[in-house]
């Protein structure tokens, strides 16, 4: 036998996984317990419904979801689809006539026969005709009129402009106006320019860019400070939440909430199941009494009173009552078929005596002639004729 199992190491204690926390361990039984006293009137409940729901829907619902399936086609459903077959179908079909009769087709005639005609006819004939027969040779006539001698005239009248009042007014920019601009106006305003805003302008550049240039640095000294202000505070805040909020709520989460969570859902599970074997037996105990203390009972005494009281019952006074009725029925019958045979011959010696027999010869006819009858071509004077219709009594007795 290892020595390991005595000595070096102790096994671990039932329910215990490795790497599982301590307080795992500790809340599992406790928890399991208030989750099965918390639980098990609930699984009995909903076994109680689902049995109760099963047995209704098998007693109750399919025949009331029939009865309400029947009442909704006979009520609803019928009369619906003959209402739409009969009613609404013809009244959607004349309606949509009606729209078309009065709203189709008129702005459709109207469109036809009398906007496009007039459009045509009125408008577009009238506006080709006097684009082609008027404005077109209009047009010809104005452009020959403006190629032919307004171009002439204008070219010849420019040039008289040109000989009699540019030409003359050219020599006098040149030699007059030309000189005292240039030397009245351009030079001084060019040395103005060049030799004092020039410098001047130079000056104050400079200056204004060594004021920004060293504006520029005292901003960035300053905002380098703030930013390693506000990194160093930003660190610390980091540091102090990690420290005093992350960390313990991640410990709580890792090393409580989950721990927990896990076991009451574990919980949760084997208490239903714990509940679910509960519920059955309850549910066959409840079975096993409903049975002994009521199905029995009332199966022994079927069998034991109801089933001989029975058989007494039908050998005693409904077979008797029975075969007394079938006897009284057939006396009846027989009764009735006599009477009407009665009847029938006192009838049919009626008709006899009142028609005389057709078999017996009479007197004073030859033997083997016999009288005139429907199928008979041969007259016989002295023979009566025989009766189209046979008497009542010869066919009851033919038959008979």
């Amino acid at each position: 036998m290892d020595s390991d199992t005595h000595y070096g190491r102790h096994q671990a204690p039932q329910g215990y996984e490795p790497g599982e926390s301590i307080l795992a361990t500790l809340i599992r039984i406790p928890v399991r317990i208030v989750v099965l006293v918390l639980v098990l009137p609930a699984r009995l409940l909903w076994d109680a419904l689902t049995a109760l729901w099963h047995g209704a829907g098998r007693v109750l619902l399919r025949p009331l979801g029939r009865a309400l399936l029947w009442l909704a086609d006979t009520l609803l459903l019928t009369p619906l689809t003959w209402l739409y077959t009969w009613v609404l179908a013809p009244l959607g079909k004349a309606a949509a006539w009606l729209a078309v009769a009065l709203l189709v087709w008129p702005w459709t005639g109207l469109w036809r026969y009398v906007i496009v005609p007039v459009a045509r006819y009125g408008v577009a004939v009238p506006a080709v005709w006097l684009y082609t027969h008027v404005l077109t040779p209009l047009g010809r006539g104005l452009r020959w009129t403006g190629t032919a001698l307004l171009a002439p005239a204008a070219r010849g009248l420019a040039r008289l402009l040109t000989v009699l009042v540019i030409v003359p007014l050219g020599s006098g920019w040149r030699y007059v106006l030309v000189p005292v601009v240039r030397y009245g106006l351009v030079v001084p305003v060019v040395w103005l320019y060049t030799g004092v805003l020039t410098p001047l302008g130079r000056g104050t550049a400079w200056v204004l860019t060594r004021l920004w240039q060293g504006t520029e640095w005292l901003l960035d000294q300053v905002w380098r400070g703030l930013a390693a202000t506000g990194r160093g505070v930003g660190l610390a805040v980091a540091w102090l939440v990690v420290t005093l909020v992350v960390a313990p709520l991640s410990w709580t989460y890792r090393r409580i909430l989950v721990p927990v969570g896990r076991e009451i859902g574990d919980a949760l599970a084997v208490a239903w199941r714990i509940a679910g074997y509960v519920s059955r037996a309850v549910g066959r105990a409840l079975a096993w009494l409903v049975l002994t203390l009521l199905v029995a009972p009332v199966a022994w005494a079927y069998r034991t009173l109801c089933t001989p009281v029975g058989h007494f019952l039908r050998d005693s006074l409904w077979v008797p009552a029975r075969r007394a009725a079938a006897e009284a029925g057939r006396a009846a019958r027989t009764a009735l078929a006599s009477v009407r045979e009665t009847v029938r011959r006192a009838r049919h010696d009626a008709w006899r005596a009142l028609g005389g027999s057709p078999a017996a010869a009479r007197s004073g006819e030859p033997r083997g002639v016999p009288a005139r009858t429907l199928g008979s071509t041969t007259t016989v004077p002295s023979a009566a004729q025989a009766s189209e219709t046979p008497l009542l009594g010869e066919k009851i007795a033919g038959r008979g």
